[in-house]
């Protein structure tokens, strides 16, 4: 499995370039897979510094994780800052497709990410980003305690096969709520859900598993959805 970390240059005010990296696998790559951070930490997080290149190696995705402005900003300055807007977000992300696209340009090309960037991915597709498909790592339905509130008005118009994953914990995805939420779905959708998960995927000790366990139950789910999907 091959890192390859890189600047990428973006379309936004105040923020010229963010750090993005690629994890690759041994072989030629299957697809591609612009895996988003969530809301509360980068692309280095420890969530995704695990999972990225379990996916590279056992899915055979060529993954790509990149830094939002806001994110950027957090790292240089050591700061917290609160998720920019959508229309921010949403024109990194772009960037970010586009230079994944531009990279491998004959390969079937997945959005997806942890939480908030799963939700900005599944918009972009809605509003008709050319992708192949979604991987969502917990999917943010409602905010906590906010059930009243779905995120879900853009489902009818997200027309590729989507892979969600979701904890039983997650408190910001009810699951009685997510499953009738997913039949207004345009495409296909594949529901996976992680017994005793959280919105982290993190698991009680009294279950019996390890993190490590549930990762790779992750990643055998990614890889089966693709063997379907692609």
């Amino acid at each position: 499995m091959t890192r390859e970390a890189f600047m990428l240059t973006v379309p936004h005010q105040g923020v010229r370039q963010v750090s993005a990296v690629w994890d690759l696998p041994e072989g030629p790559p299957r697809a591609t897979f612009v895996l988003a951070h969530g809301s509360g930490a980068p692309m280095s997080s420890e969530f995704l510094e695990d999972i990225a290149p379990r996916l590279a190696r056992a899915a055979g995705l060529a993954v790509m994780r990149f830094n939002y402005a806001y994110a950027e900003l957090m790292v240089r300055t050591g700061g917290r800052r609160p998720p920019e807007r959508r229309p921010a977000l949403e024109v990194v992300h772009r960037a970010a497709l586009d230079a994944a696209r531009a990279r491998y340009p004959d390969l079937p090309l997945i959005g997806g990410g942890k939480s908030l960037g799963g939700r900005i991915s599944t918009l972009l597709a809605a509003e008709g980003a050319a992708l192949d498909g979604l991987i969502l790592l917990g999917y943010p339905l409602h905010p906590p305690g906010k059930p009243e509130r779905q995120r879900v008005e853009h489902f009818p118009d997200v027309t590729v096969p989507t892979l969600f994953l979701q904890g039983t914990r997650d408190a910001l995805a009810d699951l009685e709520l997510l499953r009738p939420a997913l039949e207004r779905f345009a495409g296909d959708q594949t529901l996976h859900v992680v017994e005793g998960g959280d919105h982290s995927f993190s698991v009680l000790k009294r279950s019996g598993r390890t993190t490590q366990d549930v990762f790779d139950e992750l990643t055998a789910a990614v890889a089966a959805w693709a063997d379907a999907a692609l």
